[in-house]
């Protein structure tokens, strides 16, 4: 337990927390033991139900007698091998059918889905330590792109202030034309 927490407990509420933790790293060590003896029993039984099967589809050969004998029970051998490899080579191929069939649904999968862009961190760099960075030590030419550019000075218009009068009559003058636009 942490010094903070040990701080903010009290000394029972601390005995508390340290027989809780203790409890939690006896039922993990307890899981983890169960689950090795269950590894250990299962790699038993596979070796077990690999010797059953031996002994049920594979008989022991019988080595007596003549020399044309072992080479019938060699030939016999010899064929039960081939098809056995034929099996083999077929699965391997239905495999490798259902692998690469599986694999082109997930290209499909994602090109419907589409593929979420990272959002782009805005970078601040200049065009000289841009070219720095992509060339590296080669980078001699000091760029000064605002240097080439053209500028263009504004005009200021002059726009003829009327004098200032009366505010009354500038209103009247508006009312005015509005009446003349609602008479037409």
């Amino acid at each position: 337990m942490s010094p903070v927490a040990a701080r903010w407990l009290g000394s029972s509420d601390l005995m508390k927390a340290n027989v809780k933790w203790e409890k939690e790293v006896k039922k993990e060590s307890l899981m983890l033991q169960i689950a090795a003896d269950w590894i250990a029993q299962e790699k038993k039984d596979l070796i077990a139900a690999k010797e059953a099967y031996m002994a049920e589809h594979c008989s022991s050969p019988n080595l007596s007698g003549d020399q044309a004998a072992l080479i019938d029970t060699c030939k016999k051998l010899a064929a039960l091998i081939d098809k056995v490899d034929e099996e083999r080579y077929d699965l391997a191929a239905k495999v490798g059918k259902g692998d690469k069939e599986i694999d082109d649904l997930k290209i499909k999968v994602v090109d419907l889905a589409g593929v979420k862009k990272p959002a782009l961190k805005k970078v601040r760099m200049s065009a000289d330590a841009m070219l720095k960075a992509l060339l590296g030590s080669k980078h001699t030419v000091n760029l000064d792109l605002r240097a080439g550019l053209k500028q263009v000075k504004k005009e200021v218009k002059e726009e003829p202030t009327e004098a200032v009068g009366d505010w009354r009559k500038n209103i009247e003058d508006k009312a005015d034309r509005k009446k003349m636009f609602e008479t037409s």
